[in-house]
């Protein structure tokens, strides 16, 4: 298996809300947020009924996003498809 080519991509972010950006300008909630590593875009999870992470990705081409979850520090490559270092 090939290394992620996308990690030379990540940034120092600043996280863009407290909470789902997206969620929060319509009044919704979420189940898990994500952090985009290449500009700070913090989005809801899959298992979130409006998927902002991953719409962000289709939006902006912006592979990888860590978890934003206290204690968690896993990273996901959206274009690879798996868990990243």
């Amino acid at each position: 298996m090939a290394a992620c080519k996308h990690l030379k991509e990540i940034r120092k972010v600043k996280p863009s809300a407290n909470g789902c950006e997206d969620c929060l300008k319509i009044g919704d909630t979420w189940v898990h947020l994500r952090l985009c590593l290449i500009c700070g875009h913090v989005g809801c999870c899959d298992s979130s009924k409006n998927k902002h992470a991953t719409k962000h990705f289709h939006q902006t081409s912006h592979p990888i996003i860590q978890s934003f979850e206290p204690g968690e520090d896993w990273k996901w490559c959206y274009v690879d498809q798996e868990e990243v270092g």
